[in-house]
């Protein structure tokens, strides 16, 4: 019995063992839940007990001379305190409720305990950079944010170029120089937004800080604009004024005039010049015409119309006579040069509407005498617009004419008012 006991215990040993080993392991790793839990709670107790920021501090952009806010919000902060420090200089900017640095433009608000504000008055360009607000645990915990500071366009004046004169087919560089952040971009178009030969290209606007013109002509003269900008407000422009000296240049619309005795004539001839230049007109014989425009029945009226460079003068002869007739000479200068054109002056037929009017002052000084009765001739019935065909020979016998002079003179007289009248009527009747 006892050997069946043995050998009975035999053969279940290698169970026992198996089993007692199952059971520490199971132990062990009971052991080990348990601490990793106990653990954890105890580190999110800990954790829980330290300040948290609810949320990032945002990147700030100001133009200068603007003021700045940056916002750091912290939950229970408990008994901790809160400090804004300048990351790049290592600053000190405020712990807690008390302003540490010097700058008067730093100031200091908060909210609950919760909401620490740093504010930064009239902003300038060396306060961009990195800005942190650090809490004094250990480890120390931190936020931080930028502060971007933009600053708008301006011209250096001392950098750019100012107005120009220069010559004909010279060459010409105009300078701008502008600061500002971010760095401006510049260009270059005319004033009064015109189309230019840049170099044999018809452009609107030029871009880069130099406007170099090759060969420039009397077409570049005016004002140009060199305009900045950033994307930052106000864009800014400067006024350059180019100006291209040339010698006098002249043109005449029409050399040669026509005009009759007792007419009103106007002569023109154009002309281009910088320096302006000095422009006059002369008759045939050399003498200078002087102007007698403000004379009341003047002879002469000269005037010059101003475009530009260009300009149009004008002379206006009023009452021609035979003397006047001939050659007209108009004259223009400068420091560069001088021209001149010759405009002829002649004479041509008067219409009739002319022989109408000259019998008209010839019958203002008749005496007519009808049918043995002396009258004094009215315009109306010298010369009527009801005269047709053969109205006017009864006209012609029912008048004989009279002269207190003498005969002959009145002979004259009647026969060329007899052909005045015949011609007047002719006309008439063709038209």
């Amino acid at each position: 019995m006892s050997a069946s006991i043995g050998e009975l215990q035999k053969s279940f040993a290698p169970s026992t063992v198996l089993y007692d080993y199952q059971k520490m392991t199971f132990f062990i790793h009971l052991y080990c839940v348990i601490w990793i839990t106990l653990l954890t709670a105890c580190c999110s107790t800990t954790e829980s007990m330290y300040p948290r920021f609810a949320e990032p501090i945002p990147n700030v952009t100001v133009t200068v001379g603007k003021d700045a806010l940056l916002a750091c919000v912290v939950d229970n902060l408990r008994g901790f305190k809160v400090a804004w420090v300048r990351m790049d200089t290592q600053t000190i900017l405020s712990i807690h409720h008390n302003i540490i640095t010097q700058n008067p433009r730093i100031s200091l608000s908060y909210n609950d305990h919760r909401s620490w504000y740093l504010h930064i008055k009239n902003v300038e360009e060396i306060d961009r950079g990195w800005y942190m607000c650090q809490v004094n645990t250990d480890p120390m915990r931190f936020r931080k944010g930028y502060l971007q500071v933009v600053v708008p366009p301006s011209i250096i004046d001392n950098m750019t170029s100012t107005d120009m004169v220069v010559r004909e087919a010279s060459d010409v560089t105009l300078v701008c120089r502008a600061s500002g952040y971010p760095e401006p971009y510049v260009m270059w178009r005319r004033e009064d937004a015109q189309d230019f030969n840049y170099n044999g290209e018809s452009v609107n606007v030029v871009d880069g800080e130099t406007l170099t013109i090759s060969k420039v002509s009397r077409l570049h003269m005016g004002a140009y604009l060199c305009i900045a900008s950033n994307g930052v407000p106000p864009s800014i422009s400067k006024r350059i004024m180019l100006m291209v000296q040339f010698p006098p240049m002249l043109s005449i619309p029409n050399q040669l005039e026509g005009a009759y005795v007792g007419q009103d004539v106007t002569l023109e001839c154009h002309t281009e010049a910088y320096p302006s230049s000095i422009n006059y007109w002369t008759t045939d014989r050399g003498d200078m015409i002087i102007s007698e425009m403000e004379i009341v029945g003047g002879k002469y009226e000269a005037f010059p119309v101003d475009s530009g460079y260009n300009k149009f003068m004008m002379l206006k002869i009023r009452n021609i006579t035979k003397e006047d007739f001939g050659f007209y000479k108009c004259i223009a200068k400068n420091s560069l040069g001088e021209t001149d054109g010759i405009i002829k002056l002649d004479e041509i037929p008067a219409p009739p509407s002319v022989f109408t009017t000259t019998l008209k002052s010839v019958l203002d000084n008749q005496t007519i005498r009808k049918k043995g009765q002396l009258q004094i001739a009215q315009p109306n019935d010298a010369v009527s617009s009801t005269f047709q065909g053969e109205a006017f020979g009864e006209q012609i016998r029912d008048f004989d004419f009279y002269e207190e002079n003498s005969a002959s003179t009145t002979n004259k007289e009647t026969l060329l008012f007899l052909i005045l009248i015949v011609i007047s009527a002719v006309t008439r009747m063709l038209s």
